[in-house]
């Protein structure tokens, strides 16, 4: 007896046409986001094309926002993959309403908005304030890092840009004076475009020189924080010192293994907890209690989280339009400096003083008052409790961006264009957790 199969026939035509909409099911993200897209204000995405003709006719802004935000949503990031999916996934191709933009215009959109998408950051935070997704009660903060989209072998230290510095000026003489021999000479010298060699090595020598000049200005501002002057330096080649200083290099002369990336120059190098350092920026996030919501997403190029705090709470009341009741931070952002600028805030401050407030740190209260008040107020059971809140509060959304949307590389070089795209990330990771809320 031979098996009745269900009807299966790969070449059988439909005799009318579907509607994309009924091959998702109901209550799916892109729905959601969809939705809440065309909610928010998009007049500025609008302004850049006003004016522009009947003959000009881009893709519609509000199509462009709902692709690449929920290309994001779910760790597609890359204007290739985003341009394939149009074609493959019934998801984007339902948001794309049939419309198939290429790579490239992907890409320029993406890069000609970067304000405008990372404005729509402070919408959905409101929006979702509006949901009572977003209290305001107690909110934590904590910080990731995220490798640039820089190179590690694109990079020189101070050291070895001083010595190439030398080498590329001898070569550049060599070539001048080879340029200026004799044709007789050059008829037995193998053939070499000089011009074009000299050009090469000088476009390099300008791009050492500025990374130099970078990190020497870079070092100068971090001396005059720690109260140098240019009067304050070590002993001179020829002996005698202007005076006698604590300091091993000179007044605004870096280390000789400080590095600078010609990739992305304003990344830093920066230690992440799996182990390892790579070019990386400093991503901030505050998290708020109700559900989970981010509602202030700042970036930096410190590795040390200490001088972020006042930062990150200036950007809630901005964002969110008020002030938390209740902050709860690590140890990493504990500072004298931190608390007494903070001192009129608001908001009830409890920073761990050491690894998740359980070690006890001696600390001397006539020299660092306010980090002893802070050690006398973990005392109190209370204080304690409200603590033990941070770590299931504050750290689930950084896992969520790396593990579940895969964000783990800016695809943006530069401190202000990759402070854009973490907010385009944190109000794409946002809009999922609302819709996982709303629609539980």
């Amino acid at each position: 007896m031979t098996t009745s199969y269900l009807p299966y026939d790969p070449q059988q035509q439909f005799l009318l046409p579907h509607a994309l909409q009924d091959w998702l099911p109901e209550g799916h993200l892109a729905y959601f986001i969809s939705d809440t897209v065309d909610s928010l204000d998009l007049s500025a995405f609008h302004a850049r094309y006003a004016g522009g003709g009947a003959r000009n006719q881009p893709f519609h802004p509000a199509m462009m926002v709902k692709v690449l935000v929920y290309g994001y949503a779910t760790g597609v990031f890359s204007s290739r993959k985003l341009a394939r999916k149009l074609h493959e996934d019934v998801a984007f191709r339902v948001l794309a309403a049939g419309n198939y933009p290429a790579h490239r215009t992907l890409c320029d959109f993406r890069a000609f908005h970067l304000k405008e998408l990372s404005d729509l950051f402070v919408q959905v935070v409101k929006l979702a304030k509006e949901c009572g997704l977003v209290k305001l009660g107690t909110v934590a903060v904590d910080g990731t890092k995220i490798k640039a989209n820089a190179s590690r072998h694109k990079a020189m230290s101070y050291e070895r840009m001083k010595k190439v510095e030398l080498e590329l000026k001898e070569q550049i003489d060599a070539l001048l004076a080879k340029a200026k021999a004799a044709d007789a000479a050059e008829k037995n010298e193998p053939e070499l475009d000089i011009p074009a060699e000299i050009t090469r090595r000088e476009d390099r020598l300008a791009v050492i020189r500025a990374a130099r000049a970078r990190l020497e200005e870079r070092q100068r501002q971090t001396d005059i924080a720690r109260g140098r002057s240019d009067d304050d330096a070590p002993p001179h080649a020829d002996g005698e010192p202007k005076k006698k200083s604590r300091f091993k290099y000179k007044f605004g002369e870096p280390k000789p293994d400080a590095q600078e990336n010609f990739t992305d120059p304003e990344s830093r190098i920066m230690k992440h907890a799996g182990g390892g350092f790579d070019y990386s920026y400093n991503a901030q996030a505050a998290v708020d209690e109700a559900g989970h919501i981010i509602v202030a997403a700042e970036l930096g190029n410190s590795a040390a989280d200490s001088g972020q705090l006042p930062t990150v709470l200036a950007a809630v009341l901005r964002d969110a339009g008020a002030d938390p009741k209740q902050v709860l931070a690590d140890a990493g952002y504990r500072s004298e400096a931190t608390f007494e600028q903070l001192r009129e805030h608001p908001a009830e401050l409890i920073v761990a003083l050491g690894r998740e407030g359980k070690k006890d740190v001696k600390i001397d209260a006539s020299k660092r008052p306010l980090c002893a008040a802070m050690a006398e107020k973990f005392t109190s059971a209370e204080t304690q409790a409200a603590y033990r809140k941070r770590k299931w509060l504050s750290e689930p959304p950084n896992a969520w961006v790396k593990s579940v949307l895969g964000f783990r590389q800016f695809s943006m070089r530069g401190l202000a264009k990759a402070q854009a795209e973490w907010k385009l990330v944190c109000t794409a990771l946002n809009l999922r957790r609302m819709a996982k809320m709303m629609y539980a």
